[in-house]
């Protein structure tokens, strides 16, 4: 009986090859399951994240790829010297399995730099939207040195890597300041302005969460960032759905603009040049208290980040795919279906209140927005404009719902770059 055939044991260079393989081979996977959700919306809520976030980062995304192609190469090079076999002790061909692993990393870096290879057409887009309505030199009136202190550029590549840097002013915070108690819910605001005495030209910010989330801390580095330019940023609660239903919120906001009016001046607001600002839910509220009469406070201006504008449309026509079942959200807040409450669909849908005289308007949507999708945003663009209002319309064409979330992000630098400068347009430059 012949003997048998020892087993040759793989040398610890065999082990090392074959370990920056997997290495590579997982930097593959994880840069192209990254990528992927530049393009792929989100199904579910729990997936929202990778969808609003992907894009964002794509810079990160890109080196991850070239990492990863590079990792591929060198694994494979090395291997090229060394037998890497199988558990039964056959020859690997890793020059297979080295080109299909480049392939994927370039389908990873393709993907990933779409974003960036829009920025260009969709600023250039914007800046002419804002010469068309606002007028082509809108921002000379801006006093020289608040203009010093915008944003050089729509974006800056290094600025997704090391932040985005405030202007170094020093700043004085009033955090929870109690300003109703509806329902024994107490209330509070947050107070962001220069520590200098005012008062500030003020922008009132009201946050988002689909009416049921949130609070005044939300967005603090936005905050933050423009009150370092010579403004008040007042930060306000709002009460959530369901416990308590439309309009506890509207009553709310107006509650806060109530509040400011009585302390405005120990806050360092000046209730003159005054500016609501709104995200998602947030955004819906701002605009209906902005639009409607008679106001409380006069308003200047409106920013509008991706706000819903008709709520029944909006339960009818729900985004395909709907991460955060929108129709289930619209019952929490309005109790009940179209059919059921169609008053309180009508008073809570921003659209229904534009008539003409109102403030100058900045729509600021997402174009992959699949919880507020940009065509209802453009709807009441259209309807603004018809009316015979200003309104500016500010679509990032590769970002999803929320992405300013991301300060740092693509899709940010270029909103934040134009609404600065409404901003400033609305509140330091256009005449009452």
């Amino acid at each position: 009986m012949p003997a048998a055939q020892p087993t040759a044991q793989p040398s610890p260079i065999s082990w090392f090859v074959r370990s920056t393989q997997v290495l590579a081979w997982l930097l593959v996977g994880v840069s192209l399951g990254l990528s992927l959700w530049i393009v792929v919306p989100a199904p579910t809520r729990l997936l929202l994240p990778l969808g609003v976030g992907a894009p964002e980062v794509s810079p990160w995304l890109a080196g991850l790829s070239a990492i990863a192609a590079v990792a591929v190469w060198l694994s494979h090079r090395w291997a090229r010297g060394v037998a890497i076999r199988d558990a039964f002790g056959h020859r690997l061909r890793t020059r297979i399995s080295a080109g299909v692993a480049l392939g994927l990393c370039a389908i990873a870096l393709v993907v990933s730099l779409l974003p960036l290879v829009q920025v260009k057409g969709t600023s250039a887009a914007i800046a002419a939207e804002m010469q068309a309505v606002l007028g082509s030199d809108y921002l000379a009136p801006i006093p020289p040195s608040l203009r010093g202190q915008l944003r050089p550029k729509p974006f800056r590549l290094w600025d997704v890597f090391a932040g985005i840097a405030p202007v170094a002013t020093p700043l004085s915070l009033r955090r929870g300041v109690v300003f109703a108690t509806p329902a024994g819910v107490p209330l509070r605001l947050n107070v962001y302005r220069p520590s200098a005495a005012g008062p500030y030209p003020t922008l009132v910010v009201i946050y988002g969460g689909a009416w049921q989330g949130g609070s005044p801390d939300s967005h603090e580095t936005f905050s933050r960032y423009i009150a370092a330019q010579g403004y008040a940023v007042v930060a306000i609660d709002y009460r959530h759905a369901p416990q308590y239903p439309f309009p506890a919120q509207l009553e709310d906001v107006r509650a806060a603009l109530t509040y400011l009016k009585t302390h405005g001046v120990e806050l360092g607001v000046d209730l003159s040049r005054l500016a609501l600002m709104g995200r998602s839910a947030g955004a819906q509220l701002a605009a209906i208290v902005a639009y409607e009469q008679p106001p409380i406070l006069p308003i200047r201006a409106v920013i509008n980040y991706y706000g819903p504008v008709n709520l029944t449309t909006g339960y009818d026509n729900p985004p395909i795919p709907d991460p955060i079942d929108t129709r289930a959200v619209l019952r929490a807040f309005l109790g009940g279906t179209p059919d059921q409450e169609p008053s309180l669909y009508r008073r809570a849908s921003p659209i229904n209140y534009v008539r003409p005289g109102l403030p100058p308007t900045l729509l600021v949507y997402a174009g992959r927005d699949h919880v507020v999708e940009a065509k209802y945003g453009n709807q009441l663009y259209r309807q603004l404009q018809t009316a015979g209002n200003r309104a500016v319309w500010l679509e990032i064409p590769w970002s999803e719902h929320a992405f300013d979330i991301l300060f740092n992000g693509v899709g940010n630098q270029v909103a934040l770059y134009y609404t600065e400068r409404f901003l400033a347009w609305a509140l330091y430059a256009n005449p009452v």
